[in-house]
């Protein structure tokens, strides 16, 4: 079987690729926190001594990182050089996970290329719930028959594989994608606190919505008012999921890919304003669910 070399072991990366390991792939692991190959290590990964050295050894590379940056700087390198492209070897398939900016995967992808690499973006939605369950959601950019050589591997990861376009088109699905979703939860925030004040029960209103014309995921799934929901991040103070630091990464993602496009999002660019405005205001280490206290601040 391919030897998959998995770089970053984060709060997405960890369960993604102890997924693959209890599928049967065989992985080499590396992260700059070596602790958290710990896991990974003791249900049969093996951790490699640098990103370069796992690289070089694989026949599929898998990389889940932060932001733009990380990405480039560990596929590109910098000044001093560094990045691990030129260590793969010919034809080996590379997936980047991340969600990053369209013309970053775009720029990856064209390096690999010349390198003689295969390349997807690939980033997902499912939050850390859904890495851990393996129900994963890829949003792919790249040849459609390196999907299907890919489709494999991301399916012992995720449920749902769309093939969004070419390369750079994953990243462009992923944050129109988390756009919608960050304006959501805008919005039943608001609408929560607002029949709050009036008397309304939080638990009986997200009833009503998921039952009418307002229904979506976040009522659905992930209520961001404590006391209605159980496994959420609202019912044990905000803490894991989807943090707001995220959040507003991606809306900025968002209006970076409107500016560039000439295209109007002005729901997103408020959405991404209140994010910083919760965010300098201490809270970006909360799930992004925690937006809700910019309008009342629920009981706890």
């Amino acid at each position: 079987m391919t030897r998959i070399a998995f770089i970053g072991l984060g709060h997405m990366g960890g369960p993604m690729a102890l997924n693959l390991v209890k599928a049967g792939f065989e992985l080499q692991v590396f992260d700059l926190n070596p602790a958290l190959a710990e896991p990974l290590v003791a249900a049969g990964a093996c951790f490699a001594a640098s990103a370069a050295a796992a690289v070089s050894e694989a026949g599929v590379v898998i990389s889940m990182l932060p932001a733009s940056p990380h990405v480039e700087r560990l596929y590109l390198g910098d000044a001093a050089g560094g990045g691990v492209l030129p260590q793969a070897r010919p034809g080996t398939l590379v997936i980047d996970c991340s969600t990053i900016s369209p013309q970053s995967a775009q720029k990856v992808a064209a390096a690999a290329l010349r390198q003689g690499l295969r390349m997807l973006d690939a980033p997902v939605s499912g939050g850390t719930a859904g890495a851990a369950a393996g129900t994963l959601t890829f949003m792919v950019g790249g040849e459609a028959a390196d999907l299907e050589l890919a489709r494999p591997i991301l399916s012992a990861m995720g449920r749902n594989l769309f093939h969004a376009g070419a390369q750079g088109a994953g990243q462009v699905a992923k944050i129109c994608n988390n756009m919608v979703l960050g304006v959501q939860m805008l919005a039943v925030s608001e609408a929560l606190a607002l029949g709050v004040r009036q008397g309304l029960d939080a638990a009986v209103l997200s009833g009503i919505i998921a039952k009418s014309s307002g229904r979506g995921w976040v009522t659905e799934l992930y209520n961001p008012w404590p006391g209605v929901m159980d496994n959420v991040p609202a019912a044990r103070g905000y803490a894991g999921g989807f943090g707001a630091d995220l959040m507003l990464k991606d809306l900025g993602l968002a209006v970076e890919a409107a500016i560039a496009a000439r295209a109007s999002v002005p729901m997103g660019g408020l959405a991404r304003e209140l994010f910083a405005q919760w965010s300098s205001s201490g809270h970006g280490a909360l799930d992004f669910s925690s937006i809700v206290g910019l309008f009342a601040p629920p009981e706890r």
